[in-house]
């Protein structure tokens, strides 16, 4: 595993975070839960240090689970821990509210669910328009004075929330949707690395469009999140990202057949504003193939043939 300073927090965090949205099982494949629960021990074996999850992640069962094997595994203070704020899953629908009360009652709740009496790192998992950013800032800055929270950030907000925010408070962490397929936020994940923040992409394989093992357009259920969040799984964005992936294979052809996930990962990964890559994987097998890909790195040959087709095929991405 490959280690970055996430910003200025002082955290070494793994460049592969795990992402526990799928794991949580709400909208995505349904596993058992005993193989969910074995993909975060394969990530802790893996070196992964650093786990990203949410209340919103089917109800606080993604946090329940980790809050299990890192309590079972007994390495709580070897493992780094981001969860969310602001935006729950109520009875098969996501509610958003960044209230003061909120956050509060939202923070204990987590605390519970992680069985951990602290939090690495809070995030504001989407902007709220109905509240003033400086009165949910203010619920988090209380947090941070108790010990309850180390560090604050923020998901999916702009450049410009991102700077309202830091009037009440210091933005430590940035988390955006990167990948291949979708790089419209760059220019702001650049500036908050300048800024000093910790920078983790989300979406990091595109929701599984850059594995390969999509080679044909896919009805999913109407309740995927497939379906609903990301929008290159259908066309006219469908084939242009085959035709990515037809170079990714080129590459992994001449690299022994490495499994283009491990491409794709590495591309986004290497980017000397990202600190970290969260990636959701739901099983054993998948953790340690991921966790796989950090044993090299793309040459910039590799880099630069893989932006040339990025930019003649995906240059609305």
């Amino acid at each position: 595993m490959r280690y970055k300073q996430f910003g200025n927090t002082g955290m070494l965090v793994s460049e592969l975070a795990l992402g526990t949205w799928g794991i949580g099982g709400a909208g995505w494949d349904d596993r058992p839960e005993e193989t969910r629960l074995d993909a975060i021990r394969a990530a802790v074996e893996c070196g992964i240090n650093f786990i990203d999850t949410a209340p919103a992640y089917n109800g606080g069962v993604a946090e329940r689970y980790i809050g299990q094997v890192l309590k079972e595994l007994g390495v709580r203070n070897k493992v780094m821990i981001t969860t969310k704020c602001g935006t729950e899953f109520i009875n098969g629908a996501y509610v958003r509210s960044c209230a003061p009360e909120t956050i509060l009652r939202e923070c204990d709740e987590s605390l519970k669910n992680l069985q951990t009496d602290y939090i690495d790192l809070y995030l504001i998992h989407w902007p709220d328009a109905n509240v003033p950013i400086g009165e949910t800032m203010g619920a988090l800055n209380q947090l941070k004075e108790a010990g309850k929270i180390l560090h604050i950030g923020v998901s999916n907000f702009t450049k410009e929330q991102m700077e309202e925010a830091g009037k009440y408070g210091k933005i430590e962490a940035y988390q955006p949707q990167y990948s291949m397929v979708h790089r419209s936020n760059e220019p702001q994940m650049r500036w908050a690395a300048e800024q000093g923040m910790g920078v983790m992409t989300y979406g990091s394989l595109g929701a599984g469009i850059l594995t390969g093992n999509f080679r044909q357009l896919t009805s999913f259920a109407e309740s995927d999140n497939r379906n609903r969040f990301y929008k290159h799984f259908q066309e006219p964005m469908f084939s242009k990202v085959m035709q990515v992936v037809a170079v990714m294979d080129e590459i992994s052809a001449a690299r022994d057949n490495v499994p283009l996930a491990q491409i794709a990962i590495n591309w986004a990964a290497q980017k000397d504003f990202v600190s970290t890559c969260i990636v959701g994987a739901q099983s054993r097998e998948k953790v340690e193939q991921n966790s796989a890909g950090f044993a090299w790195s793309l040459t910039k040959e590799e880099t630069e043939k893989l932006d040339q087709a990025i930019a003649q095929y995906l240059q609305e991405a």
